[in-house]
């Protein structure tokens, strides 16, 4: 038999898992501590992209940056700069160098199969598992098929076939262009021109609508973009690619420069050159290799939810949950459910939390204002400035950030909450704790917070209310 030839197993498992990133790991570790056998299948970096290529190193690259920022915005330190081949090799460092032998050899030790190669469905509760060596595995499962499949990159048709970056190659960064254009004004986006500025790239933000981060509190924008401005980076809002040209582009491998210079034309007529381009223009997940035809489904009937018992989609994959504490916590809620472990709450009980890791912090839990009204909550609301709290003062000469609070009228309890400022991210679950808690108000005003830190902002919001 040659090395192309295919060949065939069969094995039964109790459950399947399409996915090893960190949904995956967790559902296929909770059940595996109970009894079960699984097999997960993954035909990139056991781990996910979370592991490799989003959450952790994004993070990897930001924190440094916010050290050396905090250290030129407070008196008595000397300034911090970035040496970016160090801070390089601290991103590698964090995700072990892209080598996913120890978090295959965890999940082995856990009891797990680990399946190399791309999974398609082949009828009820039968798996195919492509393999590299050109093999095809076929899996059943006794209890059930879980997709965590995550996503894949949103290309506009004016992209296609061009060489550019993907938020793969932003945060495997390996060869720091000079001049990089940015397409998009979301999380991922933002984030990126903090750390490729840093790195030392002239960053150029092209957005097609009015405002970064979109769907937050408006303020949100406003305060960030001001702040990147003042970091070097050059937004251009209501601006949108209409043509391309690379001709000199090709792959270069993940996190180099893929090519020639790029040269983009807009609808307001201006043209943009650059060494790289990041499209950062959303994702989607990533479904349409499955085979759901093979069992009488299409894409839309699973992201509508319309599956069958035997067949379950968790975190991205399910189209509700784009982040990776959310999708995990949905994970929690599918093993409570298979395994009759209790009573549990519906998926959509917990409140949705982010974290934008920019300078300043764009933490958010719940609703927005509009979104709260949309629900049809009747809402009342309360801002506050971190510049006036004398906690958050001493972590920043010159600090930066507001926070705002949407209340329902009806309970007098917390519906959403928006933090900007320093070091919110760790502010944020007070907020999360009192929406999931369903806390009113007036039971807020007992939790005295600490003098002096930035969490006195509370005291602010608050005291809006009256008793």
């Amino acid at each position: 038999m040659t090395s192309t030839a295919s060949h065939h197993e069969q094995d039964q498992f109790d459950f399947v898992v399409i996915g090893a990133g960190p949904v995956g790991e967790l559902f296929g570790h909770a059940v595996a501590a109970e009894g079960h056998s699984i097999a997960i299948v993954e035909h990139r970096l056991v781990g996910g992209d979370c592991a490799y290529y989003a959450c952790k190193p994004s993070k990897a690259l930001l924190r440094p940056i916010e050290v050396a920022n905090n250290t030129q915005h407070l008196s008595g330190v000397a300034d911090t700069t970035i040496v970016a081949d160090d801070l390089l090799a601290h991103r590698d460092a964090k995700v072990k160098h892209y080598d996913d032998n120890p978090q295959i050899e965890t999940l082995e030790q856990a009891g797990l199969t680990v399946v190399r190669g791309h999974a398609r469905l082949a009828g009820e509760c039968a798996v195919e598992v492509h393999g590299p060596d050109a093999s095809i595995r076929h899996l059943r499962a006794t209890h059930g098929v879980v997709v965590t499949s995550g996503t894949t990159p949103n290309i506009p048709p004016v992209f296609e076939g061009v060489p550019v970056w993907d938020s793969k190659d932003a945060t495997a960064v390996k060869d720091v262009p000079t001049r990089l254009l940015i397409v998009g004004g979301g999380p991922v986006a933002c984030e990126a021109a903090t750390w490729m500025t840093a790195l030392g790239s002239k960053v150029t933000m092209l957005i097609r609508n009015g405002e970064l981060l979109a769907g937050f509190e408006p303020f949100v924008s406003d305060l960030l973009a001001e702040q990147l401005t003042q970091a070097g980076v050059d937004i251009h809002f209501f601006t949108e690619a209409t043509q391309v040209r690379r001709p000199d582009g090709m792959d270069m491998g993940l996190g180099e420069v893929k090519g020639g210079p790029i040269t983009v034309r807009t609808n307001t007529a201006e043209t943009f050159e650059a060494e790289e381009l990041l499209l950062a223009t959303g994702r989607r997940p990533d479904l349409e290799s499955l085979n759901f035809e093979s069992i009488g489904l299409t894409v839309d009937d699973v992201l509508e939810d319309r599956t069958p018992d035997w067949l379950h989609t968790l975190g991205d994959a399910s189209g509700k949950y784009r982040l990776t504490h959310m999708g995990k916590f949905q994970a929690r809620q599918l093993v409570q459910r298979l395994l009759g472990k209790g009573p549990t709450s519906p998926d959509d009980a917990a409140p949705t939390t982010q974290v934008v890791f920019t300078d300043p912090q764009v933490a958010f839990v719940g609703h927005t204002e509009e979104s709260a009204r949309e629900a049809g909550y009747n809402v009342k609301t309360a801002e506050a400035d971190f510049a006036k709290v004398t906690g958050a003062t001493l972590l920043r000469d010159d600090v930066v950030g507001r926070a705002k609070i949407v209340v329902d009228q009806a309970t007098n309890c917390l519906l959403g909450a928006t933090l900007v400022g320093p070091e919110t991210g760790e502010m944020l679950h007070a907020a999360t704790i009192a929406i999931a808690g369903q806390v009113p108000v007036d039971t807020l005003k007992l939790a005295v917070p600490v003098f002096p830190t930035a969490s006195e902002i509370w005291l602010g919001l608050l005291s809006k209310f009256e008793d």
